[in-house]
């Protein structure tokens, strides 16, 4: 016994119902169509279908994607076989018990008869015929139609998508289990369009099938009810007309809704948010497309001979319903807004992200707190003062250099102080000072004699004596000649200075790549040839730094790629193909040096001090120029002090030497002069003029012969 009461309860129950449910409606289906029904029981079956074809039409509304509802071609089927069973039950009911009356085949066929007929036979008719071509012709062909087509791209997209899903696995974006389900999601689309593409044609069987029961009954009954039951035109035509048009009626509205649930299911767009009747109050819902509906039913309204007083209320009621979606759009983005802040703001408790612990940025600003104000801006369409500056020098220095400067991350760093800013390269500071916001630096020139008031200090960029002066101030040191320069100015030439400095260390291999990306456009064989048969492209990267280094513009990629190719053969390193495509390379260098018509103004070493260098060199082997401190504290003195007067000049100070030591001396001589360039002899362009301004080493070499003899120093 109590296997029997634990076998009824409700979930084994339920289970009972799902597993047999089917089975039993298609049995009661074909009985229904065999056996004879009362009237009281086709009452409670043409409610039921009512009922099916209700439920249907709101799944089918309430679902967000057509694949949400997918047993919906084996739903139609079935509703529609209901409805073609009702038709053949009711029919034998007409046929056989109409001559009794109205109420013979139920109270809901009357009912339905009654009411569309109003008591006329045309009326009825033309009403069901209209409801039957709209059915027929609108609703139920255009859902056919849109079924066919959506099935065929369905089909068509099919093995698009598959290969999708094979080049997302292959490149692991997704998982193995992720392709199966997506997979699966795809054939189960192509089976419900398939599937759709023929329900939709039930539809229309049976939208023509009604109409042909409504011809057999009504034919049907005049002709049984004249000759078997001796009744009048009339009378037959009273009884059996009432009754086949409310059977058809009966079975007519839910075959109009099912046609409509068909239609919605293949003619929405699938969303993961809403379903159809919140996308369509979504998208339907915008107040700038109310206004003017509430405006042109108003001009309307005031048309005389209108029927103003309605296109006014149209008018009135489209204001209000605009008012509405426009309040209940700020109210939605303002919970937006919150729920986005909240969101942040309860990720941010407890979490350490890759970011807080690793900075990738190739070049870094930090600044000061009282700083912020130089990145900010009041017009919201344009950057503070300091970024437009700093994407001026990016542009300016990536057009000198040959390559794309990398962005420059500005940020704000609590630890430095108020007027403070560091300049990182990667993760290593190269460079710091400060600023004052509310303040202008007053460089002086030749002509100033008035010391002005301010903060005095060096200019980060040349090392000058300057001054931080107050606002007022500024009119008298341009009266006196000082340069004023803007705060923000004065980091951007700073950053400005570093870029060149260590403009080697900027460029990666991408960056290579993208070059040679871009000259391949142009000379294909000769980016072919070059990278990476005869040099890699890891090799052409240090042979670019090497070059940036010493700020030899790579402009001209076509020159050095040529370069490259006649050195092929001398298996050279990489530091020693640098040096080898200097030659080539160097009037790019010599022009941004010395204008065209100028003669190119140099410093030379002394023949016995060079031959001197040249020794001590071939001695030190592949470890560089060993040089004695004291030789090397004099040569690099003697040559700031030349290099003063071509900085007063504006030209940075150029040392030709022989091409044997060139890179050691540029190594030395780059680490305490920073606006330097060494040159070989063979890196001068022919058709240039040269002048030697001044030659180093003749005192030096004394010295050193002095001190040599007296042996106080070993070289």
């Amino acid at each position: 016994m109590d296997l029997v009461l634990k076998s009824f309860q409700s979930q084994n129950l339920i289970s009972f119902v799902r597993t047999f449910s089917i089975p039993i409606g298609i049995m009661i289906l074909v009985a229904m169509m065999v056996i004879p029904l009362s009237p009281w029981m086709l009452d409670i079956l043409f409610t039921t279908n009512i009922l099916v074809s209700l439920l249907v039409l709101m799944v089918a509304l309430q679902t967000f994607k057509p694949l949400d509802f997918s047993s919906f071609p084996t739903v139609l089927l079935f509703a529609t076989v209901l409805r073609l069973g009702l038709n053949v039950a009711s029919t034998r009911v007409i046929l056989g018990s109409g001559h009794n009356g109205t109420d013979s085949a139920g109270s809901i066929i009357e009912a339905f008869g009654a009411f569309v007929m109003s008591g006329s036979y045309a009326v009825g008719l033309f009403v069901f015929t209209i409801l039957v071509i709209i059915n027929l012709i609108v609703i139920t062909k255009g859902a056919g139609r849109v079924s066919e087509v959506a099935a065929r791209f369905t089909l068509d997209a099919m093995p698009g998508k598959q290969m999708a899903i094979d080049a997302d696995l292959n490149a692991g974006v997704i998982s193995s289990e992720d392709a199966k389900e997506r997979r699966a999601e795809i054939a189960k689309e192509g089976e419900f369009y398939g599937a759709m593409d023929g329900a939709a044609k039930f539809v229309k069987g049976d939208a023509i099938a009604g109409i042909l029961i409504l011809v057999i009954n009504i034919i049907g009954g005049l002709v049984i009810g004249t000759t078997q039951h001796d009744l009048s035109l009339s009378d037959s035509a009273e009884s059996y007309i009432l009754l086949t048009v409310g059977d058809g009626l009966v079975a007519q509205i839910p075959s109009l809704l099912l046609a409509m649930a068909t239609a919605t299911i293949v003619t929405r767009i699938s969303s993961d948010k809403d379903d159809l009747a919140g996308q369509i109050s979504s998208q339907m819902g915008l107040s700038k497309a109310w206004v003017p509906v509430s405006a042109v039913l108003l001009l309307f309204g005031l048309v005389p001979g209108m029927p103003n007083t309605l296109f006014i209320a149209g008018s009135i009621f489209s204001g209000i319903i605009a008012w509405f979606t426009s309040k209940n759009r700020e109210i939605n983005l303002k919970d937006k807004e919150l729920k986005n802040e909240e969101q942040d703001d309860s990720d941010a408790i407890g979490k350490i992200d890759i970011d807080d612990v690793s900075d990738n940025a190739s070049i870094s600003l930090d600044l000061g707190y009282g700083l912020i104000s130089m990145v900010d801006s009041n017009d919201k369409k344009s950057a503070g003062p300091l970024i437009s500056k700093i994407t001026g020098i990016r542009k300016q220095v990536s057009k000198d250099l040959g390559f794309i400067i990398p962005n420059v991350r500005v940020k704000d760093d609590l630890s430095l102080d108020s007027n403070s800013y560091r300049i990182r390269v990667g993760h290593t500071i190269v460079a710091q000072d400060k600023v004052y916001v509310d303040r202008k630096l007053a460089m002086p020139s030749d002509e100033t004699q008035l010391k002005i008031q301010g903060i005095q200090v060096k200019d980060p960029t040349f090392g000058l004596e300057s001054f931080w002066i107050e606002q007022h101030l500024v009119s008298k040191a341009e009266a006196n000649h000082y340069m004023i320069i803007e705060p923000e100015a004065v980091i951007a030439t700073h950053l400005n200075n570093v870029l060149l400095r260590y403009s080697g260390d900027l460029i990666s291999q991408d960056d290579v790549q993208s070059l040679l990306d871009n000259l391949s456009k142009s000379n294909p064989q000769l980016v072919q040839s070059v990278v990476p048969k005869l040099v890699p492209l890891h090799h052409l990267t240090i042979i670019l730094r090497n070059l940036l280094t010493e700020r030899v513009p790579i402009n001209d990629l076509k020159k050095i790629l040529e370069a490259l190719t006649n050195l092929s053969e001398k298996k050279l390193s990489p530091e020693e193909l640098s040096e080898a495509v200097r030659p080539a390379i160097s009037s790019l260098l010599i022009q941004k040096i010395s204008n065209i018509n100028e003669s190119l103004n140099v410093v030379t070493f002394n023949p016995e001090f060079e031959q001197m260098l040249i020794a001590m060199s071939k001695k030190s082997g592949s470890e560089g120029i060993l040089i004695d401190p004291e030789l090397a504290k004099q040569m690099i003195n003697s040559l700031i002090e030349v290099g003063e007067k071509f900085t007063m000049d504006g030209q940075p100070l150029v040392i030709v030497t022989s091409p044997i030591i060139r890179k050691d001396i540029a190594i030395l001589l780059r680490q305490h002069i920073e606006d330097l360039v060494v040159l070989s002899f063979t890196e001068l362009p022919e058709n240039k003029k040269v002048k030697v301004v001044s030659t180093i080493g003749e005192k030096i070499n004394n010295n050193s012969q002095k001190e040599k003899s007296n042996e106080n120093t070993t070289v």
